[in-house]
Protein backbone atom coordinates (compact mmCIF):
# COMPACT_ATOMS: atom_id res chain seq x y z
CA UNK A 1 0.00 0.00 0.00
CA UNK A 2 1.51 3.29 -1.11
CA UNK A 3 1.45 6.25 1.21
CA UNK A 4 1.35 9.69 -0.37
CA UNK A 5 3.99 12.09 0.84
CA UNK A 6 3.65 15.84 0.56
CA UNK A 7 7.29 16.65 1.09
CA UNK A 8 8.95 19.39 -0.95
CA UNK A 9 12.62 20.34 -0.72
CA UNK A 10 14.94 23.20 -1.62
CA UNK A 11 18.71 23.46 -1.32
CA UNK A 12 21.54 25.95 -1.46
CA UNK A 13 25.11 24.87 -2.06
CA UNK A 14 28.44 26.58 -1.58
CA UNK A 15 27.42 29.25 0.92
CA UNK A 16 30.53 31.03 2.20
CA UNK A 17 29.79 30.54 5.90
CA UNK A 18 30.88 27.68 8.09
CA UNK A 19 28.29 25.01 8.74
CA UNK A 20 28.72 25.45 12.49
CA UNK A 21 27.46 29.05 12.28
CA UNK A 22 24.63 28.06 9.95
CA UNK A 23 23.40 25.36 12.34
CA UNK A 24 22.74 27.98 15.03
CA UNK A 25 19.97 29.49 12.91
CA UNK A 26 18.86 26.13 11.46
CA UNK A 27 18.14 24.78 14.94
CA UNK A 28 16.15 27.91 15.71
CA UNK A 29 13.64 27.36 12.89
CA UNK A 30 13.52 23.56 12.79
CA UNK A 31 9.99 22.07 13.28
CA UNK A 32 8.35 25.51 13.10
CA UNK A 33 5.49 26.65 10.91
CA UNK A 34 6.96 28.35 7.84
CA UNK A 35 5.54 31.83 8.52
CA UNK A 36 6.67 31.73 12.13
CA UNK A 37 10.14 30.76 10.87
CA UNK A 38 10.14 33.71 8.46
CA UNK A 39 9.23 36.04 11.34
CA UNK A 40 12.01 34.61 13.50
CA UNK A 41 14.51 35.14 10.70
CA UNK A 42 13.36 38.72 10.14
CA UNK A 43 14.25 39.70 13.71
CA UNK A 44 17.36 37.55 14.13
CA UNK A 45 20.64 39.23 15.01
CA UNK A 46 22.64 37.16 12.52
CA UNK A 47 21.60 39.20 9.48
CA UNK A 48 23.67 37.56 6.74
CA UNK A 49 22.74 34.00 7.66
CA UNK A 50 19.09 34.96 8.25
CA UNK A 51 18.92 36.48 4.77
CA UNK A 52 20.24 33.24 3.26
CA UNK A 53 17.64 31.16 5.13
CA UNK A 54 14.81 33.55 4.19
CA UNK A 55 15.80 33.25 0.56
CA UNK A 56 15.74 29.47 0.88
CA UNK A 57 12.32 29.45 2.58
CA UNK A 58 10.81 31.62 -0.16
CA UNK A 59 12.23 29.19 -2.71
CA UNK A 60 10.67 26.36 -0.72
CA UNK A 61 7.24 28.05 -0.81
CA UNK A 62 7.60 28.57 -4.53
CA UNK A 63 8.41 24.88 -5.01
CA UNK A 64 5.32 23.96 -2.95
CA UNK A 65 3.09 26.22 -5.03
CA UNK A 66 4.47 24.77 -8.23
CA UNK A 67 4.00 21.15 -7.12
CA UNK A 68 0.62 21.44 -5.39
CA UNK A 69 -2.29 23.80 -5.54
CA UNK A 70 -1.71 27.34 -4.40
CA UNK A 71 -1.30 27.71 -0.66
CA UNK A 72 -3.28 30.75 0.38
CA UNK A 73 -0.81 33.14 1.95
CA UNK A 74 -3.41 35.27 3.74
CA UNK A 75 -5.95 32.68 4.80
CA UNK A 76 -4.22 29.73 6.46
CA UNK A 77 -7.31 27.96 7.78
CA UNK A 78 -7.58 25.39 4.97
CA UNK A 79 -7.13 22.56 7.47
CA UNK A 80 -3.34 22.25 7.32
CA UNK A 81 -0.19 24.17 8.11
CA UNK A 82 3.10 24.09 6.26
CA UNK A 83 6.03 23.43 8.56
CA UNK A 84 9.74 22.82 8.21
CA UNK A 85 10.13 19.09 8.64
CA UNK A 86 13.90 18.82 8.46
CA UNK A 87 16.94 20.99 7.87
CA UNK A 88 20.33 19.56 7.00
CA UNK A 89 23.39 21.78 7.11
CA UNK A 90 26.43 19.95 5.79
CA UNK A 91 29.99 21.04 5.21
CA UNK A 92 30.76 22.07 1.66
CA UNK A 93 34.08 22.63 -0.07
CA UNK A 94 36.91 24.20 1.87
CA UNK A 95 39.17 26.72 0.14
CA UNK A 96 42.72 26.37 1.41
CA UNK A 97 44.99 29.40 1.45
CA UNK A 98 48.46 30.10 2.83
CA UNK A 99 49.37 33.06 5.00
CA UNK A 100 53.05 33.94 5.12
CA UNK A 101 54.74 33.99 8.50
CA UNK A 102 58.38 34.73 9.40
CA UNK A 103 61.33 32.57 8.33
CA UNK A 104 59.77 31.60 5.01
CA UNK A 105 56.98 29.46 6.45
CA UNK A 106 53.24 29.58 5.91
CA UNK A 107 50.13 28.88 7.96
CA UNK A 108 47.03 27.32 6.46
CA UNK A 109 43.84 29.35 6.31
CA UNK A 110 40.67 27.35 5.73
CA UNK A 111 37.75 29.23 4.20
CA UNK A 112 34.82 26.93 4.83
CA UNK A 113 31.51 26.73 3.02
CA UNK A 114 28.28 24.87 3.67
CA UNK A 115 25.35 23.20 1.92
CA UNK A 116 21.75 23.48 3.17
CA UNK A 117 18.78 21.22 2.39
CA UNK A 118 15.32 22.09 3.78
CA UNK A 119 12.23 19.85 3.66
CA UNK A 120 8.67 21.21 3.89
CA UNK A 121 5.65 19.14 4.87
CA UNK A 122 2.05 19.79 5.81
CA UNK A 123 0.45 19.14 9.18
CA UNK A 124 -3.25 18.88 9.99
CA UNK A 125 -4.55 21.64 12.26
CA UNK A 126 -7.72 19.89 13.38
Amino acid sequence: MKQKTNIVSASLNGIRNSSRKMRLIANLIKDKEIYLALDLLTYSKKRKISFIFKKLLFSLLSNWNRKYNKYDLENRDKGFLLYIKEIRVNQGKTLKRLRPIPQGRGHKIRKRSSNIIVFLDKKRTT
